[in-house]
């Protein structure tokens, strides 16, 4: 079986989608004794994960690549939740899913579709190698 961008774009929009539902459902409903504030909640829940919505739905290579450092804070918050909020473990275990999914997605699609776009990082090798040939170029010419 291979996977191509659209697998993984599917996988990254749906987990990415689900994730903001579930991170609403978690703070505002399940969790009935809140210690925060609603604006706090919003600020530093919701708003985070809103900041890559436009570039993912458009399908840009790079928002996905970048959309992982924002999903490691959702995913140290799940991990440390579930070690240390006993009643919201299973609440926590969603979560951690829900990242690890969208990481794997916003991983592949970027790579793939950034190399069938020709956006891909080349090896330090070639572009020595293209430098020398340039330098060397330079230098016959004198």
């Amino acid at each position: 079986m291979t996977f191509n961008s659209t697998f993984f774009r599917r996988l990254t929009l749906s987990s990415y989608l689900l994730l903001i539902v579930w991170l609403i459902l978690w703070h505002f409903v399940l969790t009935l004794d809140k210690t925060t504030s609603t604006l706090f909640t919003i600020l530093f829940w919701i708003m985070p994960i809103l900041l890559p919505a436009k570039g993912l739905l458009q399908g840009k290579p790079y928002t996905h690549a970048w959309t992982n450092f924002i999903v490691m804070y959702y995913l140290l918050h799940g991990l440390t939740a579930v070690y240390a909020v006993a009643g919201e473990r299973v609440y926590a275990l969603i979560e951690i899913i829900l990242c690890s999914t969208l990481f794997i997605g916003c991983s592949f699609y970027a790579r793939i579709r950034g190399r069938e776009l020709g956006l891909g990082i080349r090896k330090l090798k070639d572009e020595l190698l293209e430098e020398k040939q340039a330098f060397e170029g330079q230098q016959n010419h004198k």
